[in-house]
Order: C-alpha cells, then structure tokens, then sequence
C-alpha cells in the first residue's frame, strides 16, 4: 500500500521524527459544508492544530494517490471541484484505479491515517445507525472502520439525524470503547445532549493518552470515540434540533433520497430549517474538536515515545 502514499514535507517529517500528527478528512470539506465556509474552516482548523503542539495531515485522493497532507491549491480544489466523489473502504480501489478525486469519509480517513502510522484523527461527527436502520439496513461503514482499525476519532458524537442509541449498541457490541472527554453524556452533533451515557469519561488528555497507548500495546485493534460535546456557546437547543431533524428526515423520504445523498441531503435541509445556525454549530465543533484532538495526539505520542 505504501506505494500509493504520498506526504507533504510537513507530514513526512513529523511521522520520521515521532512527532505527534492529527488526521483531517476531505468529505467535510467537499460535502458538508458550502464554499467559502469549507475552505476558511479547513484553514482554520489546520493553524489551530498546529497551535496546539501537533502537525496537521488533511487526507484525499487525487491522480492515484492517497494525499497525507494537502498543499493549499489542493485544499482548493477539494473546496470547490464539483465531481469530486464520497469516498469510504469499499470506494478506495476505484478511485485509486480511476485517478479521480476523492474526499475521505471518516471510514477511508481511517484507513489512510493508518496506513500512514498516524492514529489520531479530529472530525465533526461519526455516522452510524441511521434512524429506521433495522428496516433499510442503513448502517455507516464508519462503524465496521471504528472495529478494526487502530485510529483514535475525536469527535462532536454521531450526527444528530442518526439512531443515537442504535449507534452506540453497534459500537458496543463491536468493542469500541466510546470515551467522554470531560461529560458524561454521549453529545449529539449540534446539541451538547443525547439521552445515553459514554463508556468512560476522562477529564485531560494525558489521560485519553495513556488508554490509547495502553489498549493498542494489548493487542485489542479497533479504534476509539472520543466524544467532545460542542462548546456551550455555540450548541443548538436539543430538543428543537430534534424537531427539525425530523422534518427532514421525512421530506428525505418523501423525495425517495437514500444511500450516500442522505447524509448532504440531511445536513444541507436542516441548515435552512435553523436559518443556517447549524453551520456555524458544525465550525465551531470542529475546530473544538481539533484542538482537543492536537492535545491527545501531544500526549499519546509521549506515552508512546516513553514506553519505547
């Protein structure tokens, strides 16, 4: 696989010198969020990992290549190209074979991070369950990724249009330890809130570090949640966003909207329905989650480094 890796000099030389990096995706760029906002927020978010002690590797596949790290005329072209694709582990061999671009979902981000040697990873929020996943089988490949692969997700939970507790069943079950950062509560994407509990809350991240580092030395592969709520400045109100959540998921079904256009389709409609609150929720919790993200990866790497 390393010969379809590529590094920016950034990255390259972090991972040679043990230094602490942090994965980015490409689909939230791409897919989630409109332009300006996109290419600002994913600027934004890069500085404020390297503000925090640790070195930023963006992920997306362009022309054959697995991209660790993008330059900023590539961060552009992810901001703005139309036909860039949603990439997950089943779309990987295409878009390599094709040469086509593609934006990393948090299931390839994964894959990429740690094929790369990275194992820490800041997103806005995980896919799951979606909500009458027992009917459609609608389950996020993001969670069969979480099982196996040794990345560790920081993140604002799962997304609030999904089957919040259905989501944590599957992770449970798969033994995917789902971490509270400083709650208690298992957080709802937009809403600091959910209604169900986290595994274990840890309140520093020398602490997140250490578990990490102690769970991968024991041979349990699989990744890790790292639930960050949104700050409470910036979250929704969770029963309203529950409200609006459901008025899209039913103008989804009425317009027979299903597969990978659920979740754009979903995030887009509930961004008019808030008068575009919910955008600026979504920034704000994934810079949050960045600099969270930057400070485990700080202290994951001196565990490591210590142990070795």
């Amino acid at each position: 696989m390393k010969q379809y890796l590529t590094f920016t000099e950034e990255v390259r030389h972090a991972l040679e010198n043990n230094l602490p990096v942090v994965a980015l995706e490409t689909t939230i760029i791409s897919h989630g969020m409109p332009y300006p906002q996109n290419i600002e927020m994913a600027k934004e978010v890069e500085q404020i990992i390297r503000d925090n002690g640790a070195v930023p590797a963006t992920i997306g596949i362009m022309n054959g290549k697995i991209k660790i790290g993008l330059s900023d005329s590539e961060l552009e072209e992810f901001a703005t190209n139309k036909s860039v694709e949603k990439v997950s582990r089943r779309d990987f061999p295409y878009i390599l074979a094709s040469g086509k671009i593609g934006a990393t979902t948090v299931a390839a981000t994964m894959i990429a991070a740690e094929l790369a040697g990275i194992h820490m990873f800041a997103t806005g929020g995980i896919g799951g369950v979606h909500r009458e996943g027992e009917i459609t089988w609608d389950v996020s490949a993001d969670l069969t990724e979480l099982a196996q692969t040794n990345v560790a997700v920081v993140c604002a939970g799962a997304k609030s249009i999904l089957d919040i507790g259905r989501t944590l069943e599957y992770l449970e079950t798969h033994g995917v330890p789902v971490v509270g950062y400083r709650t208690a509560e298992f957080p709802s994407f937009f809403a600091r809130e959910s209604g169900f509990g986290v595994d274990f809350r840890l309140d520093t991240p020398e602490e997140v570090g250490t578990l990490m580092d102690t769970k991968w030395k024991l041979g349990l592969n699989g990744g890790m949640i790292i639930a960050n709520p949104v700050p409470e400045a910036d979250a929704l109100d969770h029963q309203k966003i529950e409200a609006v959540i459901l008025q899209a998921l039913k103008e989804a079904k009425d317009n027979n909207i299903a597969g990978k256009k659920v979740t754009p389709f979903l995030l887009d409609k509930v961004k008019q329905l808030t008068e575009g609150k919910s955008l600026q929720t979504n920034i704000a919790l994934v810079k949050h989650n960045a600099e969270v993200a930057a400070k485990i990866a700080v202290a994951y790497q001196q565990a490591a480094n210590q142990a070795n």
